[in-house]
C-alpha cells in the first residue's frame, strides 16, 4: 500500500489496527518512522489532540496537528474538526507523564510535510489520483489527496451534466478518483472529475430510441426541461407544468443525434425524488493528456487538455 493515502483509508486496515493496539508494535513503528492512523478523541483547551492508542496515550501537540498551523496559514478549526475522526501520524517520542502513563508523542505535520515533498509536489496535470471527499460547498468539493492535504474540485469539473450542488454527486467521506487539473496562483492543487465519467458517445450507447428510462430534472428553462440520464449525459424534453429541478422523471427517448450531441425526450412522468450520491466505477487509467467528450463528426468539439504549462 502506498504511504500517502487520504486520511481514513489506512485506519481500517488489519496491519494498522494491530500496530496501534500493541505497545511493542507502536515502538516498532517509531523506529521504522512508519505512518499510522488512529481516532482523535479529544481536542483540549490548548488545541492539542489526544488520540486513542489503546493502552498507550496518544498526544499530538498543537503545532504538530497540521502543516501550516505554526506559520498561521491554517486555522485551528482544522484541528478541532478532526475529533472523532482518524488522523495520520508518525510517532516522534515516548515518555511517561506525571501520572506514570506511557505516552506516545505524535506528529501529523511530519506526515503532511513528507506527503507534500515526496508525492504532491510531483503531481502533474492529467495525473489520475485517489481522493476522499472532505467537504461540499456551493462552488465545489474539497478533497483529501493524501495525509489530510486538500485540493479543490470546482463544481464545473464534477460532471458534464450541470448540477445544483456538489452534494448531489458526493457524500462526505466518499472515496473517489480525480484528475489533476493544475495548480492555482498559490500553488494549490485543483482537480477535475468529469473526464472519468465517459464521453458523450460512451454514455449515449447505453440508450436507444423508443426506450423509456429514468432520469433527474436538472433545470427548467423557457425552451424546455433538461433531464440528466447519466452524470455526463442530459437530454431535452418539452415543457410540462409543475416540473421542478431535482424531480425524478420517466422519459421516452424520441431521438439521439450524435452529430449535434442532442437527445430529444418526452416527459412521461415526474415526481419528488431524493438525491443519492454516485457510486462510480472508474476506468483503470493513471494519466490523461487529452480527453474529447464530443463524438467524431460532431459540429462542436468539447474537450479537456491537460498541460502543466497551462496550469
Amino acid at each position: 500500500m502506498q504511504e500517502f493515502l487520504p486520511e481514513g483509508i489506512r485506519f481500517e486496515t488489519e496491519e494498522n489496527r494491530k500496530r496501534i493496539a500493541s505497545f511493542p508494535r507502536l515502538r516498532e513503528a517509531f523506529y521504522e518512522n512508519a505512518v499510522l492512523e488512529a481516532r482523535a478523541v479529544l481536542c483540549d483547551r490548548a488545541h492539542n489532540l489526544h488520540v486513542d492508542l489503546g493502552d498507550t496515550k496518544g498526544f499530538m501537540p498543537h503545532a504538530q496537528c497540521a502543516l501550516g498551523l505554526a506559520e498561521g496559514k491554517v486555522r485551528d478549526i482544522a484541528v478541532i474538526s478532526r475529533v472523532n475522526k482518524p488522523v495520520c501520524f508518525r510517532i516522534t517520542a515516548f515518555y511517561d507523564d506525571d501520572a506514570g502513563v506511557r505516552t506516545a508523542v505524535l506528529s501529523r505535520r511530519a506526515v503532511q510535510e513528507a506527503c507534500m515533498q515526496q508525492y504532491v509536489s510531483h503531481l502533474c496535470a492529467g495525473d489520475v489520483i485517489d481522493a476522499a471527499v472532505t467537504r461540499n460547498e456551493a462552488f465545489g468539493t474539497f478533497c483529501d489527496i493524501g495525509a489530510g492535504l486538500t485540493a479543490l474540485l470546482p463544481i464545473d469539473g464534477i460532471s458534464v451534466s450541470r448540477i445544483p450542488h456538489p452534494s448531489v454527486r458526493f457524500a462526505t467521506g466518499q472515496r473517489i478518483r480525480a484528475v489533476v487539473r493544475g495548480r492555482d496562483d498559490m500553488g494549490r492543487i485543483t482537480l477535475s472529475h468529469k473526464e472519468l465519467l465517459g464521453t458523450w458517445q460512451e454514455n449515449a450507447a447505453r440508450f436507444s430510441v423508443g426506450e423509456t428510462v429514468p432520469g433527474i430534472v436538472r433545470s427548467v428553462e423557457s425552451y424546455g426541461i433538461f433531464v440528466e440520464l447519466a452524470p455526463n449525459l442530459a437530454g431535452l424534453a418539452e415543457l410540462s407544468p409543475g416540473v421542478q429541478a431535482g424531480d425524478g422523471a420517466s422519459v421516452y427517448i424520441k431521438s439521439i443525434s450524435p452529430e449535434r450531441m442532442k437527445i430529444k425526450l418526452i416527459l412521461v412522468d415526474h415526481f419528488p425524488a431524493p438525491e443519492q450520491p454516485l457510486h462510480i466505477r472508474y476506468p483503470d487509467i493513471r494519466h490523461i493528456d487529452r480527453w474529447v467528450y464530443s463524438p467524431p463528426g460532431c459540429v462542436k468539439t468539447v474537450e479537456s487538455v491537460f498541460s502543466d504549462a497551462d496550469a
